[in-house]
C-alpha cells in the first residue's frame, strides 16, 4: 500500500538538501577563492602549481577554510529572510521583507565596525541595537572578522534607504547610483531559496540590492542569481534555469548588460571543456554581471562539482565572489550530499551555516 505522506516527505527532504547545498556550496567556493583573491592567474600557478589551486589552501595568515564578506552577507540575508517569513506566518503581516533585510544588513555592518559581540542584556538579547532574532548571527564571534568588505556595501548601508515592493526597476537607485560591483549579487542566492516564484525572488533580490548598489546592472545581476537559484530549487537544470531567467530579464528596461553577460557564459560553456583562459574572456568578476557570468560558466563548463568550483576561482580577479556564486548554483542543483565533503568539513562556520540553512528550510517549507 502506498504511503500518502511519502511524496511530501521526499519533496521536503530534497528541498532541505538544496537549501543546505546552496549555502554550504557558496561558503566552500568562497573559502577556495579567498586566499587567491587579488592574485593574477600567473601568480596563482606560480604559487600553487600549473593547475593552480586544487583544493583549500591557507590564506595570508596561514589559516585554511576561512570565508569572506561574501558568505557573511549571505548568512545575514538568510537571517533576514527567515525572520520575515516567520513574521508573516505568526502575525499574518506581509510586505515587510525589505525592512527586515535592511535590519539584517545593519547587523552585518555592526560586525564590521566592532571587534566582537557585546554582552547581552535584557533589552537587547542579541547584544545588538538592531532588532534581530534571539541568539542571532551578531552573537557569533567568528563573523566579526573583516575580510575585504566591499566599499559600496559599507557606504551604502550608511544610508537609511529601504526599497518598497513598488520601487521601480530600470532607473538608477538612490544609493550609489553608479555602482555595479559584485557586492549585491554575491549575497543574493538566498532569495531564491524562499519558495516564492522566480519572478518574486528576482524582484525582491533586485530591490534589496538597491540598498547598496544603484546601477541597474548591479541590482539586475542580484535578481538574476536569485531567479536562477529559484528555478533550480524547483528541479530545473542549471542551463534551463539560466534560459528562464533570461526570459524574465527581457521584461525589464536596462537589462542588456546582464543579459549579454549571461548569454556569453552560455555560449562559452557550449564551446568545449572549461579552462581559465576561456573563463577570463568573461572578465575578472569585480563587477556584477561578470561575477554572475563566471559563476554560471564554471557551473556549466566543468564535468564535476569539484572541477567547477576550482575553475571558478583559478583566474585573475574576484575569486572568492565567483567561487561563491558557482557554489550557490551547484549546491542548489545537487544538494549538500553532492558537495565534496572533505572540503566542506574544513570550511569556517560549517556547522552554524548548516543549522541556519535548516532553520530557513523549516520556516519557508511550512505548508
Amino acid at each position: 500500500m502506498n504511503d500518502p505522506w511519502k511524496p511530501s516527505w521526499e519533496a521536503t527532504a530534497v528541498y532541505r538538501a538544496r537549501v543546505r547545498g546552496c549555502l554550504l556550496g557558496g561558503a566552500l567556493g568562497d573559502a577556495l577563492g579567498y586566499p587567491v583573491e587579488f592574485s593574477s592567474l600567473d601568480t596563482i600557478r606560480a604559487t600553487h602549481g600549473p593547475r593552480g589551486v586544487t583544493g583549500l589552501v591557507p590564506d595570508a595568515d596561514g589559516v585554511t577554510g576561512r570565508i569572506s564578506d561574501d558568505t557573511q552577507m549571505t548568512l545575514f540575508t538568510v537571517e533576514g529572510i527567515r525572520q520575515a517569513a516567520e513574521r508573516e506566518r505568526l502575525k499574518g503581516i506581509g510586505g515587510g521583507w525589505s525592512h527586515l533585510l535592511r535590519q539584517a544588513y545593519a547587523r552585518w555592518l555592526e560586525t564590521q565596525l566592532k571587534p566582537g559581540p557585546e554582552p547581552s542584556d535584557p533589552a537587547h538579547p542579541t547584544g545588538s541595537p538592531h532588532e534581530g532574532p534571539r541568539g542571532g548571527l551578531v552573537s557569533e564571534p567568528w563573523l566579526y572578522a573583516r575580510r575585504a568588505p566591499g566599499n559600496a556595501c559599507l557606504s551604502g548601508l550608511a544610508h537609511d534607504f529601504v526599497p518598497e515592493p513598488w520601487t521601480e526597476l530600470g532607473p538608477p537607485g538612490p544609493v550609489n547610483p553608479d555602482s555595479k560591483g559584485c557586492g549585491a549579487v554575491m549575497r543574493s542566492a538566498p532569495f531564491g531559496l524562499a519558495r516564492t516564484d522566480a519572478g518574486s525572488a528576482f524582484g525582491l533580490a533586485a530591490r534589496c540590492a538597491q540598498m547598496t548598489h544603484g546601477h541597474p546592472t548591479g541590482y539586475y545581476a542580484a535578481g538574476a542569481l536569485a531567479a536562477i537559484v529559484s528555478h533550480i530549487v524547483t528541479g530545473d537544470s542549471v542551463e534551463g534555469a539560466v534560459l528562464r531567467t533570461l526570459r524574465l530579464l527581457a521584461h525589464h528596461p536596462g537589462h542588456d548588460e546582464t543579459t549579454t553577460a549571461l548569454t556569453r557564459a552560455l555560449d562559452l560553456a557550449a564551446d568545449g571543456d572549461g579552462t581559465p583562459e576561456k573563463l577570463e574572456r568573461l572578465g575578472a568578476g569585480w563587477i556584477a554581471e561578470e561575477a554572475l557570468a563566471i559563476g554560471v560558466y564554471s557551473a556549466l563548463a566543468a564535468p564535476r562539482v569539484e572541477d567547477a568550483l576550482l575553475l571558478a576561482v583559478n583566474h585573475s580577479g574576484d575569486s572568492d565572489s565567483t567561487g561563491s556564486i558557482c557554489g550557490n548554483i551547484l549546491g542548489a542543483r545537487y544538494g549538500d550530499h553532492g558537495l565534496p565533503h572533505g572540503w566542506v568539513e574544513r570550511v569556517e562556520g560549517r556547522d552554524r551555516i548548516a543549522a541556519l540553512a535548516d532553520d530557513l528550510a523549516a520556516e519557508c517549507g511550512r505548508g
